[in-house]
């Protein structure tokens, strides 16, 4: 029997979910598991550290749904080659990465070659679909021929069970966890914090995609605030996204520019060492037209790292911390 992991997401490439599936099946048997995974840039040099067989294919697609003829036609060129890859090793079960697009070329292997498939979901995922009648019933298809579903927090659980009719029977909850041989305390460094531009100033870090959803806008919004209190305070912001250029106005336009560093995307030890050495992680996260921060693994990384949170009490959050004691759930 040899299981096939089937997700666009995958590092090198930033996301949570791409080091939430590489920290499982890293620690699999390799001989029983093998990775699909979209491309990237440093894939190569990534790859030939990894136990696991990782065969990289272009999974991107512009278009998810099946009616347009881009998106029927790179559906059908992915199935075709996902299809001689399950027989050529000889795959006997999929672990899907995402509803979308993953989900529907599982869906047709199965009904193809009779393979059957697990799904993970995610909360976003299967809360911002519902905005396309398109998307929702090719969703609700893949949900209905999955054997089960793999849900990252019990707010994801709920919505499968309540709002796509999940049989409760058909859910597993699986919280993603932390590598704490990485993510762990150290001692304040004053070294390390010259480095990271941040000397002696109270320091309230955020991690994530520069999006609406992870609400980075809004502790921008509160510096001045905050300053009034702690004169001296900096925003640090980690990440990359669309909404770089709005945030950046958004601070000229509170004269807060000084207060706010924009950080970009880290490698491995700067993300730990921004972890260990903020005063403060906050992820002020809410929903925006049905997109939800379906759990937050950086919230697990900065407690790993001995930091208190506060998170936005939207999505999954809230299964992350321990309220009042690791952190906060705000409004």
């Amino acid at each position: 029997m040899r299981t096939l992991l089937l997700s666009e997401i995958f590092p090198p490439r930033t996301g949570g979910s791409g080091r939430w599936f590489w920290e499982i099946y890293r620690r699999l048997d390799p001989s029983r598991y093998l990775v699909a995974a979209g491309q990237s840039l440093g894939q190569d040099a990534f790859d030939s550290r990894q136990p696991l067989q990782i065969l990289r294919l272009p999974l991107a697609m512009p278009e998810w749904g099946i009616l347009s003829w881009s998106g029927s036609r790179d559906y059908w060129k992915h199935i075709r080659r996902l299809r001689q890859l399950v027989q050529l090793h000889e795959i006997t079960q999929i672990h899907c990465g995402r509803c979308l697009p993953e989900g529907v070329m599982c869906l047709a292997l199965k009904k193809w070659l009779g393979v059957p498939f697990v799904c993970y979901v995610h909360g976003e995922d299967i809360s911002t679909v519902t905005n396309s009648r398109e998307h929702a019933f090719m969703v609700r298809r893949v949900l209905s021929s999955a054997d089960y579903c793999i849900a990252n927090s019990q707010n994801t659980a709920r919505m499968l069970c309540d709002q796509w009719h999940v049989p409760a029977g058909q859910v597993r909850v699986l919280h993603p966890g932390v590598d704490t041989n990485q993510f762990h305390p150290t001692n304040r460094s004053e070294t390390v914090r010259r480095k990271l531009g941040w000397n002696e100033r109270p320091v309230v870090l955020t991690v994530g995609r520069l999006q609406l959803r992870k609400g980075q806008d809004m502790l921008i919004r509160a510096i001045p605030i905050i300053r009034s209190t702690l004169p001296n305070v900096l925003y640090a912001i980690v990440g990359a996204g669309e909404e770089r250029e709005f945030l950046e106005g958004l601070a000229r336009e509170l004269n807060v520019m000084d207060h706010v560093q924009f950080r970009g995307e880290p490698n491995d030890q700067e993300l730990v060492e921004c972890y260990q050495q903020c005063d403060v992680f906050a992820l002020p996260n809410r929903e925006i037209d049905g997109d939800i921060e379906g759990f937050g693994m950086v919230l697990l990384e900065a407690q790993a790292c001995g930091r208190p949170v506060i998170a936005g009490q939207s999505g999954g959050t809230a299964e992350t911390l321990a309220p009042g004691s690791t952190g906060f759930v705000v409004d």
